[in-house]
């Protein structure tokens, strides 16, 4: 904790180029979980068969990023070893948009959102690791709070855009999606090649992979970390597939009223990921998410057992709030922890831990809603999705505490 520095303007231009895949990545997905419960819950089914659709995201999470973060420490290419792994994911992920746009059968749907998925790990997971490889520790937070603007920018324009859309036609917003990931990464990789990094020092496959189980083996911080790390991802799995659909069909409010109430929450939490990161960089980033994590969790309980306006207005600023500080902060907490010739390997273990989240979130949230549609049957069981939501990261709340605590949260380990 103490004074930290300003950036310097290749900082802030750097911190600012990385952004620009974030958010277009973070629009795709969000249109995916968000609206293709909507557009397609005919075609689906029902709440648990959705779950288990969205949950392809963990099931690839799984074992996707492990592999081509590894294989991008080790790719020597022109252009380094990160790079042609977003070139080559790109337009396959746009395909699979495109798909999903006109997706009338479920076969083409589960086959369309697992193409999505591969795509999309094979393009972030390298494209992640660059945070590390261009950005120094004592800046991470701050790193992580402008890739968060981005994440949220994203995820806003998904949500608010998205959900006016799909008034207009239920592909819409995957077109739109599809072309704007396109477009980001046509602008980024150009100016990303004339700052990469120096690749790190190439390692064999299975000196990898003892390194990782060596790794996870000996520090009990970095499992505490991806033990955590996989509830706050599966609150935010079963939020994003299921929130649209407690407003529209649970509470019975139309779509535009929907993405308004949604968008409003997600411009809260843009504007905790704008400070978030500073506040992390002076304060200690562990430290900061341990005071979040208690008020975000109550505060995703609440909705649960009431719908007051009354209850739900200034609740929704809290819970935006820390929400935003939560989702901010997880890679910068990593990011000192990592072993200077290991972030492609490491961004890998930290998405399995997410995709394992991203996985049980979801299906955890679907059965909820189908089992507890008694109890819940003012909203049609839609309000026990709150109950995976809160309960994850009430649950995320010992493993961080068990985090080794650090002078400065920003410490190389020993």
């Amino acid at each position: 904790m103490g004074e930290t520095r300003a950036l310097r303007p290749e900082e802030r231009r750097t911190l600012a180029l990385l952004g620009v895949p974030t958010g277009a990545l973070a629009l795709a997905t969000t249109v995916v979980t968000s609206f293709l419960p909507v557009t397609a819950r005919e075609v689906i089914g029902s709440s648990a068969l959705t779950g288990v659709l969205i949950g392809i995201e963990g099931a690839m999470a799984l074992w996707v990023p492990l592999v081509v973060g590894s294989w991008s420490d080790r790719l020597r290419t022109p252009i380094g070893g990160r790079l042609p792994f977003l070139i080559a994911g790109t337009p396959l992920l746009a395909a699979a948009l495109l798909a999903l746009a006109s997706a009338g059968a479920l076969p083409l749907v589960a086959v369309a959102v697992a193409v999505f998925y591969l795509a999309y790990f094979v393009a972030y997971e390298p494209y992640r690791a660059l945070y590390p490889d261009l950005v120094d520790d004592e800046i991470a937070g701050r790193a992580q709070s402008t890739q968060s603007i981005w994440r949220g920018a994203g995820t806003g324009v998904a949500l608010v855009g998205g959900g006016l859309l799909v008034a207009v036609g239920s592909g819409a917003p995957f077109v739109v999606a599809a072309a704007a990931t396109v477009v980001a990464t046509a602008a980024f990789v150009p100016a990303a090649v004339r700052r990469r990094a120096a690749d790190a020092q190439p390692r064999g496959a299975h000196a990898s992979a003892r390194e990782l189980a060596g790794l996870l083996r000996t520090r009990g911080d970095l499992r505490a970390f991806l033990l955590a790390n996989g509830l706050w991802e599966a609150s935010l799995g079963a939020l994003k597939t299921f929130v649209f659909l407690y407003v529209v069909v649970g509470l019975g409010r139309s779509e535009p009223f929907a993405a308004a109430v949604v968008g409003g929450v997600a411009v809260v939490a843009l504007v905790a990921a704008a400070v978030g990161g500073a506040l992390g960089d002076r304060l200690g980033r562990q430290r900061l998410m341990r005071l979040a994590l208690p008020l975000y969790g109550v505060g995703l309980l609440v909705p649960a057992f009431t719908h007051a306006p009354v209850a739900i207005g200034p609740l929704l600023l809290v819970v935006g709030f820390a929400g935003g500080l939560v989702m901010t902060l997880p890679y910068a907490i990593l990011q000192p922890l990592m072993p200077d010739d290991r972030h492609g390997a490491l961004t890998g273990l930290y998405s399995l831990s997410r995709g394992v989240g991203t996985a049980l979130g979801p299906l955890c949230a679907g059965v909820a809603v189908q089992l507890l549609d008694g109890p819940f049957a003012g909203t049609r069981g839609y309000a026990a999705m709150w109950l995976v939501c809160g309960g994850a990261i009430l649950l995320s709340i010992p493993p961080t505490l068990a985090l080794r605590r650090r002078s400065d949260d920003g410490a190389a380990p020993p």
